[in-house]
């Protein structure tokens, strides 16, 4: 996957992607809030397809779109970038960021102390 930016109506058909997993055209601009024409989502995709975000597969007479890069390793990425962009690289600023939201509930309290407490056990 290349590094090149996303403009909103490509990232809005990316965020479908890895929530749908895989889609038809049709299936996407049909899941899209304001969405644009039926030839516009298609001129997207093939976009998305040449920045190498997204592959596609023939069924029948229509192609299955889905993302290029596993969920997983998008998501590490878009926070690595996210992290390098406003909190120099440092996890720690992230973090207090975070704790510093109000709603922020006991559970995710708990659920970062166990994490941090592995952590440590690994030696990170």
């Amino acid at each position: 996957m290349t590094n090149e930016a996303l403009s909103r109506r490509e990232r809005q058909i990316m965020d479908l992607l890895f929530r749908m997993k895989e889609a038809s055209a049709e299936e996407i601009r049909e899941s899209m809030e304001d969405a644009p024409s039926n030839a516009s989502v298609r001129t997207l995709l093939r976009i998305l397809a040449e920045k190498q975000h997204i592959q596609y597969r023939t069924v029948g007479n229509k192609y299955l779109y889905s993302p290029a890069t596993p969920t997983k390793e998008a998501g590490q990425s878009a926070l690595n970038r996210v992290l390098d962009t406003f909190f120099g690289g440092s996890a720690t600023q992230a973090v207090a960021t975070m704790l510093s939201r109000k709603e922020i509930s006991e559970q995710e309290l708990d659920e970062l102390q166990t994490m941090i407490n592995k952590a440590r056990e690994e030696g990170r």
